[in-house]
């Protein structure tokens, strides 16, 4: 076995998984709340300027 799992992670490095766990927490939880609805959104407009230079 490498430690992984099966026997206890020393302290620091349980500290440091309850830490990364936190700031994904944080992160998913701004990011919901900075989520704009579908509704809310307006239409894109395509930019056609691109087809001049294909011909």
């Amino acid at each position: 076995m490498d430690g992984q799992g099966s026997e206890p992670a020393s302290r620091g490095e349980r500290v440091e998984a309850a830490e990364r766990e936190a700031a994904k927490q944080r992160l998913l939880d701004q990011a919901e709340a900075e989520r704009v609805p579908v509704e809310e959104t307006t239409r894109a407009v395509p930019d056609r300027r691109w087809r001049r230079d294909q011909r």
